[in-house]
């Protein structure tokens, strides 16, 4: 895969981030740097929740790989329901108080699970039940999440900011894993949820004292006649997405790879737990060293843009992610945690700069009024294809075997970068202007 060189008598893109005037860090920026603090507490919890809830079902209740897969399908079945609607609301609604009520709804629905396990009474269905409703809790707070961050910094901080937030989940992902794995050892994997329903409340403090007002919504004039229905508005969101030559390509790619991705991933722990021998308290250190590449896609993410171009940057990111579960997949028995690693280096770093990067040109590209829609229907499309890779791969690791699974996803990884290979997105040097 080549990169476009520049017509003659165009500045490079490495001369244009020179020539660029200096803006101030984002760090001075008083309310970027609560959003950023909420973000980090949250982050935080979250990834001691990302392992500690498949090892409640694991090791507490001994789940099967497809009862894995349906516990995969759960959390994000409602990125399918909830997605479009969600996306309607939050355009109809300052987003603030809907990032607030999720945090507090979240922090109570994980709560349940160190009750339920007290009291004797936890089960494989409970387990559903929590996934599912804080996965739709999690679809009206991500879309809120990325149509408000407009609203607190200027859209030529975009990048930066974004960026930000992925390093303020770098640190959340080196140490989370390795504190969960921890405590499950510790306290058992159902209280250590715990952490996260205590760092959702963190959250709603820092959000609370933002300052920055944020602009309402416009109100619907009676006197054009009567408003849109959800129905109208969430159509109009759907046509803006897909007929648009940027954003069409980049919800296929990452669509595709979500899909393929939680093919393989969705068995992972089962695999590396049960076929590889590897302890609780290991599985977080690695995922810890993993998670590394976090904190270096973060860290290069913008600069990787200035220097190649943010098109460029996409594509790269998006073929080399393709590479992330191969290392898993060829891992020797009898030394498997290197491999683990590396294959942990490479997803979390290009995921991150992949996301950086293509979540930033569609908040600059999009109009205030379709911010919601678009991030709900790019939600629906990217999103709505993982529990369709959780439950394919829950079911062929019983039919198959684990190790094949993994296989399928690596293999399938490969035809994510394609459609923005193939589209005008490989040839954007800077963010353009919005629509």
């Amino acid at each position: 895969m080549s990169l476009e060189a520049p017509r003659a008598g165009e500045p490079s893109p490495s001369e244009m981030a020179a020539a660029a005037p200096k803006r101030p860090s984002l760090w001075r920026h008083r309310d970027f740097v609560k959003l950023w603090s909420a973000q980090t507490i949250s982050q935080f919890g979250d990834e001691v929740t990302g392992l500690a809830l498949p090892l409640v079902a694991i090791i507490t209740l001994g789940a099967s790989p497809l009862e894995i897969g349906l516990l995969g399908t759960f959390q994000f079945l409602p990125f399918i329901l909830l997605t479009i609607p969600a996306g309607v609301w939050v355009d109809r609604m300052r987003r603030k108080p809907i990032l607030i009520g999720a945090d507090i709804g979240r922090a109570l629905l994980l709560t349940s699970i160190p009750v339920a396990f007290i009291g004797g009474w936890l089960s494989i269905p409970q387990l559903y039940f929590v996934g599912f409703m804080v996965g739709c809790l999690e679809v009206f707070f991500d879309i809120a999440y990325q149509s408000y961050l407009p609203a607190v910094i200027e859209r030529e901080q975009l990048t930066e900011g974004n960026a930000k937030l992925e390093l303020s989940s770098s640190a959340s992902s080196v140490i989370g894993p390795g504190v969960a794995g921890f405590l499950v050892e510790l306290v058992r994997a159902p209280f250590a949820i715990l952490f996260d329903a205590l760092s959702y409340l963190g959250a709603v403090v820092m959000l609370l004292i933002i300052r920055r007002p944020e602009v309402p919504p416009a109100r619907h004039d009676a006197a054009t006649g009567p408003r849109p229905s959800m129905r109208t508005e969430a159509i109009e969101g759907l046509r803006y997405v897909l007929g648009h030559r940027y954003l069409r390509s980049i919800a296929a790619c990452t669509g595709t790879l979500n899909l393929f991705g939680n093919i393989g991933g969705v068995i992972l722990l089962i695999y590396i737990i049960n076929e590889l021998g590897i302890t609780a308290g290991t599985v977080g250190i690695i995922f810890a060293i993993a998670n590394l590449g976090v904190l270096f896609g973060a860290l290069t993410a913008e600069r990787l843009a200035r220097w190649i171009g943010i098109g460029p940057t996409i594509v790269w990111s998006a073929f080399i992610s393709a590479f992330a579960l191969v290392p898993v997949a060829i891992a020797p028995r009898e030394a498997p945690v290197p491999f683990l690693v590396v294959s942990g280096v490479i997803g979390a770093a290009t995921a991150v700069i992949y996301n950086v990067n293509q979540v930033s040109l569609r908040q600059a590209i999009t109009p205030e009024r379709m911010l919601g829609r678009m991030n709900a229907t790019m939600r629906f499309v990217v999103w709505g294809t993982i529990p369709i890779g959780s439950i394919v791969g829950g079911f062929l690791g019983g039919l198959i075997g684990l190790q094949a699974t993994i296989w399928v996803g690596a293999i399938g990884s490969f035809l994510g970068f394609l459609p923005v290979f193939f589209s005008q997105v490989r040839t954007l040097r800077r963010i353009p202007e919005s629509s």
